[in-house]
């Protein structure tokens, strides 16, 4: 892939976005865009017609030593460090302003760049976005310390307090899978507490977080509060993880990267946060609705091309019904109209990049090697041809007659595959759900309550979901169990992550 291909760019992009496209996009460091250094840049392609989309900066380890010194300065800085919790809060709500007003823009660069319809960027990705900035902007005013009543030696009488401080420095790295929303969950929370922030979007998907941190400008945040940096996850990333001017590293992505991050984070004891890979489990119960089931399972696992790390990847259906719900999911899974992003018809878009859709092939080939079957798609969609030829695009696939053996049953594929599998006792059930080095998520469908609690009380997830599916809300936690990850997202639970808390004794006697 060379810069000099045109940039694709559908003709049906309005003007501000085809302009915001045509860009060569710096740095955000200190308050300032510039070029990386080294004046590299990364190509960000479109993954629907496999051809260039935008140039970005490709920065390196120096790049990094700027925006770390910008994020320390601001830290110290009584533009920043001196505003009160409200005010704090209100630029928090200004950009979610400023993101619902610019909705329908982000939206259509985040389809372009990552490949998903653009109803789900909208809806999910800018929504969520919007969303996680307002319920944050609550906060600044409302974590509260705690006056603690003591019993300490020799008659002295104590007033202990506790208060909850930034822990300074963040380091945010997020995954190309919902962009800007995965950035929203690191910045709202740390920006509310009074932190700085580095951040690294993908290099596969920089666009929509580029934006954003234009609309963090306009919002009012003082310069260097938020420093943009994008480039390579081995160069860029692993340099705002081994920083020593780096308190905390928050990052979402991969196990096997989640592994590296922790390495390069050793050298000052930085503190860290991980959400990670999963495989879900997706349990249906004899006496559940069909229906109501095969539209959720579907969803599941085709929803955003079956790249969330939540993804119903594994359904375990009751023998008894596993043939009605396996039609009637099939059947759904046919019906998905698969296309580009920005056409409203999609259902589907392509994955991210070749290397994804490589990857998820290699993984068919291997369970079909194994001894699954095919029940349905696992091939390139008919009629995608013209501009779409070269697009990154699989139809939605279930494969049947699998086993805890098989590799499509025990590792993330992180792509529309689903693995179906038949149950007929509930011990043996959860044991299957368990076997899994993961643990982030699980979803049961039943009406029996009793059922329901016990399963959900067994099943070693951090979510998990009855009778509905992929659900999330910035009110309430969310990480995993296992190699699922350290920490939670959202809720008052990360704030803990994102602040020190200093205990305070004050000897009255």
């Amino acid at each position: 892939m060379t810069l000099t291909q045109a940039p694709s760019i559908p003709s049906s992009t309005p003007p501000g976005v085809a302009s915001f496209l045509a860009r060569d996009h710096g740095l955000l460091i200190g308050g300032h865009w510039r070029p990386s250094r080294s004046g590299h840049r990364l190509v960000s392609v479109n993954p629907a017609t496999g051809r260039p989309l935008a140039a970005i900066a490709a920065a390196d380890g120096s790049d990094v030593d700027d925006a770390v010194a910008a994020a320390r300065a601001a830290l110290a800085d009584p533009a920043w460090r001196d505003i009160n919790p409200l005010q704090r809060g209100e630029l928090l709500h200004r950009l979610a302003e400023l993101v619902e007003e610019h909705a329908d823009e982000l939206a259509l660069i985040e389809s372009l760049d990552n490949g998903k319809p653009v109803a789900v960027a909208r809806a999910v990705d800018a929504g969520t976005t919007a969303k996680l900035f307002r319920y944050f902007a609550g906060w600044p005013s409302k974590f509260e310390g705690s006056t603690i009543p003591l019993s300490p030696r020799g008659g002295l009488r104590v007033l202990n307090y506790t208060v909850h401080e930034p822990i300074g420095v963040v380091g945010a790295i997020v995954p190309w899978n919902f962009p800007m929303s995965m950035a929203s969950w690191k910045l709202a929370p740390a920006l509310a507490m009074g932190n700085t922030v580095v951040l690294k979007p993908a290099e596969e998907t920089s666009l929509s977080t580029l934006r954003l941190a234009e609309l963090i400008e306009e919002a009012g945040f003082p310069p260097g509060v938020v420093n943009v940096v994008t480039g390579t996850g081995a160069t860029v990333g692993h340099a705002i993880a081994a920083h020593p001017g780096v308190d905390k590293v928050a990052f979402t992505g991969s196990t096997e990267v989640g592994r590296l991050v922790t390495q390069a984070a050793l050298g000052n004891l930085k503190k860290v946060s991980l959400e990670l890979g999963g495989k879900s489990p997706h349990i249906v119960l004899p006496d559940a609705d069909l229906e109501a089931v095969a539209a959720a399972a579907c969803d599941g696992i085709f929803f955003n091309q079956g790249q969330t790390c939540t993804a119903g990847s594994r359904l375990y259906v009751h023998a008894d019904i596993y043939d009605d719900v396996m039609s009637a999911l099939i059947d759904r899974a046919r019906r998905i109209v698969v296309g580009p992003g920005h056409d409203p018809a999609t259902g589907m878009g392509p994955l991210v990049s070749a290397k994804q859709l490589a990857t998820v092939t290699s993984y068919l080939e291997s369970g079909l090697a194994d001894g699954a079957e095919l029940a349905c798609g696992g091939v390139r969609p008919a009629g995608l041809a013209g501009e779409y030829a070269d697009g990154f695009f699989l139809e939605p696939t279930i494969l049947t007659e699998t086993t805890h053996a098989m590799r499509v049953v025990q590792e993330e594929i992180f792509g529309p595959v689903l693995v179906a599998m038949r149950w007929t006792d509930v011990g043996d059930l959860i044991d299957k759900a368990n076997d899994s080095p993961y643990g982030l998520s699980a979803g049961l469908w039943t009406n029996d309550l009793t059922q329901a609690h016990r399963i959900a009380a067994a099943i070693k997830a951090g979510t998990v979901w009855v009778n509905c599916y992929n659900l999330t809300d910035p009110a309430s936690p969310f990480g995993g169990y296992k190699q699922s990850g350290w920490g939670r997202e959202m809720g008052r639970a990360v704030l803990e992550q994102y602040t020190e808390t200093k205990s305070v004794w004050v000897n009255l006697t």
